[in-house]
């Protein structure tokens, strides 16, 4: 039986369509393996959303060789589609795909490990590509939370990201086979399904029909047994009135949105190519608040983009600190060539990039902790997940990390007590059936 390891860089769609080309595997007879071990072949989803994605694909590439140089090693993804020739200049890479054509990847690990030699090379036009790749899952991941992804490609073109050179034009899923996959997960003993994509809200914009965001959650949440539903990253402006009142009625949609920000000063903003002010953005964020109260919102923040002056920057540290973010992540501007970001010859030094994320992380932080303290004293429900040296932690349904010495079981929701600020989350106590 030939075996193969799998590996994912970057975001959760990655993680989805690893998932997803594991299954065609098992179906073909292979045997999983962990990627530290020695198979016969190495699959590498990559990742190039920054350079140290970059970096680290071509890292992990090199790692597979070195631990078997006779394996066939076949890298997919959004690093071989924009640099499929980087990838094959690589000693040893005989599969290269790019964000199409997985559902093939079998066939095309076959045909290189019957011909010695043969590199095979399926990196098309990406930007031809209508079609959602609708590969079902075959077996189901070994995870307490389950992705389902729903869309795929992006065409907002913001001025720094590689992702619509790298993923194309919006794809989405069609609504019944949303509905099949999440009846898998469920079925499987999944408690929450998290929506993923890479523009998530434009869900339903290349179908025919009349078809939405809210109406692919409905189908999900028409599956009986389901407990939790979440979505991931959404852009503000993509809220409808629907969304929220489908959020406010079942209490299964998880009252937690990621709306990525990515600065806080209309100058950035508007060379970032983001279609949205920080006036528009803040009152998005008040009709969120007054749609469904309590809701959490967490979001994202580029540091140092080009022509960011001290004064721009310390614009986006003031806005920040006024908006109820309940957790930020934070990320150093990254050059994408190929990007017009890239082409301006005000970059930003990576020292002052540097101490600019350390000054922002500091607010992010000091963010978090405030909106954790709202809820010490509170009972919630938390879905564990890891445990490491006796210490188990899980998420609200408002995204807020729970960590716990007591006895559970991972994949199992628990009510529990609030008693402290623990780490980037809380301490919490189990309360007894």
């Amino acid at each position: 039986m030939p075996s193969v390891a799998l590996t994912t860089l970057g975001c959760k769609v990655n993680q989805f369509e690893t998932e997803s080309m594991e299954g065609l595997f098992k179906q073909a007879g292979y045997e999983i393996k962990p990627f530290e071990e020695k198979a016969d072949v190495y699959v590498i989803n990559t990742c190039s959303v920054t350079s140290m994605g970059d970096r680290k694909s071509r890292q992990i590439v090199r790692r597979a060789r070195h631990e078997n140089p006779q394996a066939i090693i076949a890298v997919c993804g959004c690093y071989a589609q924009v640099a499929p020739e980087a990838i094959k200049a690589i000693e040893g890479v005989r599969v290269i795909l790019g964000t199409k054509e997985r559902a093939n990847i079998v066939d095309f690990v076959e045909a290189a490990r019957r011909e010695d030699g043969l590199v095979v090379d399926e990196v098309g036009d990406i930007m031809q590509a209508h079609t959602f790749e609708d590969i079902p899952l075959y077996d189901m991941p070994q995870r307490t939370r389950a992705f389902l992804k729903i869309e795929d490609g992006c065409e907002n073109f913001c001025s720094y990201c590689i992702i619509p050179y790298a993923r194309g034009p919006v794809k989405s899923r069609q609504p019944e086979a949303v509905r099949r996959e999440a009846e898998k997960l469920v079925a499987a003993g999944f408690k929450e399904i998290v929506l993923t994509g890479i523009h998530l809200g434009a869900y339903g914009r290349d179908l025919a029909e009349d078809v939405h965001l809210v109406d692919a959650c409905r189908e999900v949440l028409a599956v009986k047994g389901l407990r939790r539903l979440r979505l991931g990253s959404l852009e503000s402006l993509e809220l409808s009135p629907e969304l929220f009142a489908l959020i406010r009625e079942d209490e299964r949609f998880c009252p937690h949105l990621h709306l990525p920000l990515q600065a806080g000063s209309d100058e950035i903003l508007h060379a970032m190519n983001r279609h949205y002010d920080t006036a528009e953005f803040a009152r998005l964020i008040a009709n969120v608040e007054r749609e469904v109260p309590g809701l959490a919102v967490s979001t994202d923040i580029i540091v140092g983009f080009p022509g960011e002056t001290e004064e721009l920057f310390q614009q986006s540290l003031d806005f920040v600190a006024k908006m109820n973010f309940a957790r930020m992540h934070v990320f150093p501007y990254s050059r994408r060539t190929g990007t017009p970001a890239a082409k301006r010859t005000d970059q930003v030094p990576e020292p002052v990039k540097k101490e600019r994320v350390h000054r922002m992380q500091a607010l992010a932080t000091r963010k978090t902790a405030e909106f954790h303290k709202m809820f010490l004293g509170r009972e919630m429900d938390v879905l564990f997940e890891t445990n490491h040296e006796g210490i188990t932690d899980g998420l609200t349904n408002n995204y807020v990390r729970v960590y716990t010495d007591m006895p559970v079981t991972s994949g199992e929701i628990y009510r529990v007590k609030m008693e402290k600020l623990y780490k980037d989350g809380i301490w919490g106590q189990v309360i007894p059936d």
